[in-house]
């Protein structure tokens, strides 16, 4: 005799959220995305001391703007751990103070250059791409995604520095800081979301994709933070006071990598969109 067992039946609010989230987990748990984010992660590595080094260079030498100078590394601290950010600082008043500003405006170009390549592929397999751009047209759009993201946070630290209540107490410093940074974040994911794919993306699609993002990077910063006094202790007892920080920075990278390129398959799979849609014949016009 065959029992039949019967699935039971989930409440229609918990199935629509199974529904719309399990796409985004099983991309995420394929082993290219992976792959995609821990690129990114050591990219960013390679490229943070570099560019932090030419943002301080910019403003304590060339724009002679001590308040914005004290406003990047304020935003240091805000980002950061206290442990981790004093340390940055620490080295960064170091090597700025010895002149290597030419060499690692150089090393920046090319490091960089790594995080966008890994994100272009991974945002042309979220929109069904199969071509990517040839190396050098890829190296030319790293280039001008380099000065336009590095362009917008460098503006976002001067109006945060020009902000007459940035010099008052610190919860003052802190709200203007986030008026300033977090609509920065989002219109440079939007950009990166919007020109990377080697296709023309619907802006409308893009929109609240970023700004999603952009808004979870920073709760993500806060659990970072709540956790760090955790991570700060195995991370030592692991890998030592010598790759401690370093490891602390690809980790908090790649989770950080991992959400916006789940933000890029949000932006591709609209509500009923199928697979065949997202082929790559399909044509989608830019709104």
């Amino acid at each position: 005799m065959r029992v039949i067992i019967e699935k039971p039946e989930l409440d229609p609010f918990i199935e629509a959220r199974v529904r719309r989230w399990s796409p985004t987990v099983h991309y995420l748990s394929q082993t290219e995305v992976h792959v995609y984010a821990l690129a990114i992660a050591a990219s960013v590595l390679l490229s943070f001391y570099p560019f932090l080094i030419v943002m301080v260079t910019l403003l304590h030498d060339v724009l002679h703007l001590k308040t914005a100078e004290a406003a990047l590394f304020f935003a240091l601290r805000d980002y950061f751990p206290a442990e981790l950010a004093e340390q940055i600082q620490k080295n960064l008043t170091k090597v700025t103070r010895e002149r290597f500003q030419v060499t690692s405006l150089v090393l920046l170009l090319f490091t960089a250059n790594g995080i966008f390549e890994p994100l272009e592929v991974a945002l042309n397999r979220a929109w069904g791409v199969t071509k990517n751009r040839s190396y050098l047209h890829n190296q030319i759009l790293s280039l001008f995604m380099i000065l336009l993201c590095g362009g917008l946070a460098l503006g976002s630290i001067v109006l945060t520095a020009l902000n007459p209540d940035f010099v008052k107490g610190d919860l003052l410093k802190t709200f203007a800081f986030k008026i300033a940074a977090v609509p920065i974040t989002i219109l440079s994911l939007f950009l990166t979301y919007w020109i990377l794919p080697n296709r023309r993306v619907p802006v409308a699609r893009v929109i609240p994709v970023a700004a999603v993002v952009g808004l979870g990077m920073e709760v993500l910063k806060y659990v970072f933070l709540k956790a760090w006094p955790w991570l700060n202790a195995k991370f030592r007892n692991e890998y030592g006071d010598v790759f401690k920080y370093s490891i602390s920075v690809i980790v908090f990278s790649m989770l950080t990598s991992f959400l916006v390129l789940a933000g890029a398959e949000w932006s591709a799979r609209p509500v009923g969109l199928s697979e065949k849609e997202r082929a790559p014949g399909q044509s989608l016009r830019a709104n």
